[in-house]
């Protein structure tokens, strides 16, 4: 019987390149499955025009992206199995390669699935973004409360805007206290910051009796409008809803209608309009 012979140097230097190279396969599937995993909030971002909201996973992208990361490390593991076999059956002699390697096979076919899958997740987001996009659209042009403030878009300046506030409350009576530049003082902070005014009005004879019965409102009151401007020009007049006054502080029935009978949301739409 033929005595077998330890591999060449050659041979386990090619088994250390290619464990090398399955190394790297590792960490490239383990960096696409990281970008894929949040392409889907990049799409969503893209859609909505919008960066600033809370980082999540989105849509099918998640799962796909997870499924890459956990192929890398798969990739990994069974790489460093095969390369210690490898080692050893050089060091027996042993033919070393006797058929295709499985691990390349299944990486392959894995690859390719989730590829299919994801084309057919792409062309259904294509699809379906034009009215995703109308919806969006639809949604924000809807004044809607977001935890208890209300915005709505104002079609005029910030300073027009304001002034049309100050005519509305001097034409029902309604004590402007206090016009608050927060723009402007950021300026004079070496500051800058969009144009940004604070209204602060109210009426005593009726805000006292609220106070009276739910202590707490004081921290809400006298009532306000806030006009902005974003970083793309645009205005928005925004103020806390009556219904989240009402939650918050646990207002009777009375009260509550005597609140909504203020028309703030009346006086907002009227100036932003």
């Amino acid at each position: 019987m033929a005595e077998r012979t330890p591999g060449s140097p050659s041979d386990y230097l090619a088994a250390e390149r290619t464990f090398l190279a399955w190394i790297r396969t590792g960490l490239a599937l383990m960096g696409f499955g990281f970008v894929v995993a949040r392409f889907g909030l990049f799409l969503e971002a893209l859609h909505t025009g919008q960066w600033s909201f809370p980082a999540r996973q989105y849509r099918p992208s998640f799962w796909f992206g997870t499924g890459l990361i956990l192929l890398g490390v798969l990739v990994n593991v069974f790489c460093t199995w095969n390369h210690i076999r490898l080692v050893r059956e050089l060091n027996r002699g042993e033919p070393a390669v006797r058929r295709p390697s499985p691990l390349a096979v299944a990486v392959a076919v894995i690859l390719a699935a989730l590829g299919l899958a994801m084309a057919v997740y792409l062309i259904s987001v294509r699809d379906s973004s034009p009215q995703r996009l109308a919806v969006i659209q639809e949604e924000s042009m809807t004044p809607k409360p977001d935890n208890g403030i209300v915005t709505m878009p104002s079609h005029h300046s910030v300073d027009e805007t304001v002034q049309r506030v100050e005519k509305a409350l001097a034409a029902k009576g309604v004590k402007l206290f206090a016009l608050i530049d927060h723009s402007g003082e950021a300026e004079k902070a070496g500051l800058h910051m969009p144009d940004t005014k604070l209204l602060i009005f109210g009426n005593p004879k009726a805000g006292t009796p609220w106070m009276l019965a739910a202590p707490s409102l004081a921290i809400d009151l006298p009532l306000k409008i806030l006009v902005a401007e974003d970083g793309e020009g645009k205005v928005s007049v925004s103020y806390n809803s009556p219904d989240f006054l009402q939650s918050r502080h646990h207002l009777p029935p009375n009260l509550f209608e005597a609140l909504q009978g203020a028309g703030i949301d009346i006086l907002a739409a009227k100036v932003a309009e």
